[in-house]
């Protein structure tokens, strides 16, 4: 892949919240050391959009909304199966806020994914049920986006559905792999970067991108 950032070029920046840092509900190992990383590859792209987990308290994958289950088992929803999840995220709490570090101040759009109750999404593109849209799509296409560069958390979760989905879209794809951090739930990591490579998605790391660029 070429590595020369250009106009029809996008960096999604995908759940650096609070709640996926060290001592978050739903902490990702060394999540935190995602947020330098993006910054500096921000400003080098002139067109970023953010992602936003933003469950409702009785959202569908918490394990405290099934009695009898713990966190991380898995259970068949009717969209399929389903990781429950700790509480995490929760519209309108700290947690759900986006890292304070964070600096992306010409982010132009951020989409709420996972604000459905009896859905989970992981994908910035597609929710779990793999009908229901959030318009990132159309919006990328509207702007004239031809390349999606995906950063933040998790790799093995959110980052490497959402770069899936848009390769599905028709936009070619890459996962930046030191600007984002994984769960690795039971060889998650493993299977992700599989796939990821199957469907032709890139793997690339921020000094390429920012060869040049000082």
């Amino acid at each position: 892949m070429n590595t020369t950032i250009g106009p029809d070029d996008c960096l999604l920046v995908i759940d650096v919240q609070n709640d996926f840092m060290p001592g978050g509900a739903l902490a990702v190992p060394n999540g935190d050391e995602v947020v330098p990383v993006i910054n500096r590859l921000a400003r080098a792209f002139g067109h970023v959009v953010l992602t936003q987990d933003w469950h409702p308290a009785a959202h569908v994958s918490f394990a405290a909304n099934h009695a009898g289950t713990q966190p991380f088992q898995s259970l068949t929803l009717p969209y399929g199966p389903q990781v429950l999840w700790p509480v995490h995220c929760v519209q309108d709490t700290p947690g759900a806020a986006l890292h304070a570090g964070l600096n992306v101040p010409h982010a132009r759009l951020v989409i709420r994914k996972g604000h459905h109750a009896d859905v989970d999404s992981y994908s910035a593109f597609l929710e779990a049920d793999r009908t229901t849209r959030t318009g990132l799509a159309g919006y990328l296409r509207e702007h004239g986006v031809k390349r999606v560069f995906c950063a933040g958390l998790a790799t093995d979760y959110c980052v490497a559905w959402s770069a899936l989905d848009a390769r599905a879209a028709g936009f070619e794809a890459a996962v930046i792999e030191d600007a984002c951090r994984a769960i690795d739930l039971e060889g998650s990591l493993a299977k992700a970067w599989q796939d990821l490579r199957a469907a032709g998605v890139a793997r690339v790391v921020s000094a390429d991108l920012l060869q040049g660029k000082g």
